[in-house]
């Protein structure tokens, strides 16, 4: 096991590249399944999300050629029909789109429940829902999804509640059934959009993606082509927010301006200064933090996944602020690792009422999940004093070369073996 140890107390300058976006990767990889030819994908970001299903796809069968470390060559022609590996499977959750990709190309799939990142249930109901609709008997089997069709059927689906797996799901699922699929109620997240720009390169026929009404006419077979994965929201909004956090100047390269909007907005209320450019956006921060309310939305509103990092943004923000939460139900787990820091807040269900403090403390603390830990490395970089932040594995599996970007920007941050004491005394000291 590894920390980050982090010294506090930095204004970041310098520029930062971020790498190409997880939740695209993770369901376009398994996605190349459904060509039965050769697919090249490029800016595939080197994190242990992606490790694992390109892992999946060489235990079933996949000729898997790693072109450089952003780069893969997939080969689909030898992939049979077998059950995708539990002990695999089991541990992320982008694991369910081998659903809908197995059942799309073979009408039948066996992959295990989703795992992830532990803050509240993971209901794949929509999901279900939406390939019954296409025709397939869906069983939940000893922690197995077991789905069977004789044939696919394009059919009408409106998704009860916003998904963005789902939407993916179904879009896996119904490009190569029979007919016309219009799924309504859709997610609008940028990799939804990312994904059928891909799914359409190999011959699929999709539009609307981008819109709350998608639409899929199956075709006969899909073929191979070569397709970049757009840069990582969420990862660049990190380095925004930690700009934003720290104070400085930094350049955030490899960006689209537009899919960070609403949370250029918010630095912006809050006291950043940001500045868009055709593929990189630059904040700057000399001013004290100001007071903000924050909701979560769905695309295009506020993303969940940032809402911990904002959390640091508003602790040390001078006034009162509201987070509101609409997306996930125990998404706070991490305020109590800001609490042990000198944070001011106060949880009451899906909101937090943020107090701002002068400044925070570096203490130990534990990375709850993947964006709470990316909360816990800002946390520590504006802190005063030494940061070690645990579990960062979960931080792992979604920020590829995390230590080494952020210090080139400027954060004094190491990664340090646990068996390593003497050098994490010596560094807290």
């Amino acid at each position: 096991m590894e920390n980050f140890v982090i010294n506090g107390g930095h204004e970041l300058f310098g520029e930062v590249t971020v790498s190409g976006a997880k939740n695209a990767a993770v369901a376009i990889i398994p996605a190349a399944l459904l060509s039965n030819d050769i697919v090249r994908i490029e800016n595939i970001p080197n994190i242990s999300d992606v490790s694992l299903i390109i892992q999946i796809l060489d235990r079933m069968g996949a000729g898997i050629k790693m072109i450089n470390k952003n780069t893969i060559e997939i080969d689909s022609r030898s992939v049979t029909y077998q059950e995708v590996p539990y002990e695999l499977a089991s541990h992320f959750r982008a694991s369910y789109y081998l659903i809908g990709v197995m059942l799309g190309r073979f009408k039948k799939a066996e992959v295990a429940m989703p795992g992830g990142c532990d803050f509240g249930v993971r209901p794949i109901d929509q999901h279900i829902k939406g390939f019954e609709m296409l025709g397939a008997k869906v069983e939940t089997i000893n922690g197995m999804v077991c789905a069977t069709a004789d044939k696919l059927i394009g059919s009408s689906i409106y998704m009860d509640v916003v998904s963005v797996g789902a939407t993916m799901n179904v879009m896996l699922a119904s490009v190569l059934a029979r007919g016309l699929t219009i799924i309504e109620n859709a997610a609008k997240e940028p990799h939804i959009v990312d994904l059928a720009n891909f799914l359409n390169s190999m011959g699929a026929d999709i539009r609307g993606a981008g819109t709350d009404v998608i639409k899929i006419r199956g075709v006969e077979k899909l073929h191979g082509c070569t397709y970049s994965i757009i840069p990582d929201q969420i990862e660049a909004g990190t380095y925004m927010v930690a700009a934003a956090a720290c104070g400085g100047d930094v350049l955030v390269k490899n960006v689209i301006p537009k899919h960070l909007e609403s949370i250029s907005a918010k630095l912006e209320e809050a006291g950043a200064e940001i500045i868009e450019y055709d593929d990189a956006v630059r904040v700057t921060r000399f001013k004290p933090l100001t007071r903000c309310n924050v909701k979560t939305m769905p695309h295009p509103g506020f993303p969940t996944d940032m809402q911990p990092q904002m959390a640091v943004v508003l602790s040390i923000a001078k006034g009162t602020s509201i987070l509101s939460e609409s997306v996930w139900d125990n998404r706070f787990q991490y305020v109590g690792q800001l609490l042990r820091m000198g944070a001011d807040i106060q949880v009451d269900g899906k909101t937090a009422v943020i107090e701002g403090v002068s400044a925070l403390t570096g203490v130990k603390v534990k990375a709850t999940d993947l964006r709470a830990g990316a909360a816990m490395i800002i946390a520590g970089l504006v802190a005063q004093g030494t940061t070690i932040v645990e579990d960062i594995q979960y931080i792992d599996r979604g920020y590829e070369d995390v230590c080494e970007k952020f210090s080139m920007i400027g954060a004094d941050i190491k990664r340090v073996e646990v068996s390593e004491p003497d050098v994490i005394a010596a560094d807290a000291g």
